[in-house]
């Protein structure tokens, strides 16, 4: 009997696990990638080290996300545990992916003020009410009545 292909026993040791189909794409597409990164070498070939020299490259030279990169290392770590039945050792000297530092936006005092200038009407007023949401729920009430004088005399 002729034994399956690779990719074919990723495929059938996701579907008896009952993974998800786009699991069980992504875990194909990431081994595949893995060993054509390596040159089509047969993954009991390769080692730990290999391992960390892919997840690496993806970090530094495609620049994926972490994200990616974890689903890139469980692929991976799924094939030799499942498929290949050989328990890899620690995973060392990888470069991990950055995760992006979100910066919080927050506008000055006199920036809020140019932007409630600029605007009219039901945008002015949709605008003044959240930012006195921001400002806290003490100051709502007096914000509220004060943009109804102003909204009021604006209409006029």
């Amino acid at each position: 009997m002729v034994k399956p292909k690779l990719l074919d026993q990723v495929r059938y040791a996701t579907r008896v696990r009952h993974l998800s189909y786009r699991t069980e794409q992504a875990y194909v597409n990431w081994v595949r990638k893995f060993i054509l990164f390596h040159n089509k070498r047969h993954p009991n070939e390769l080692d730990e080290s290999d391992v960390s020299t892919f997840l690496t490259f993806l970090a530094v030279r495609r620049r994926v996300a972490a994200s990616t990169q974890n689903q890139a290392l469980s692929a991976i770590l799924f094939l030799y545990r499942n498929v290949l039945k050989k328990e890899l050792g620690w995973v060392n000297n990888v470069e991990r992916a950055k995760k992006p530092q979100r910066v919080p936006v927050v506008f000055t005092g006199q920036e809020v003020k140019e932007i409630l200038l600029r605007l009219d009407g039901t945008k002015w007023i949709m605008a003044s009410l959240l930012t006195a949401l921001v400002l806290g729920s003490a100051n709502v009430s007096v914000f509220a009545s004060r943009m109804w004088i102003l909204s009021t005399n604006k209409l006029l």
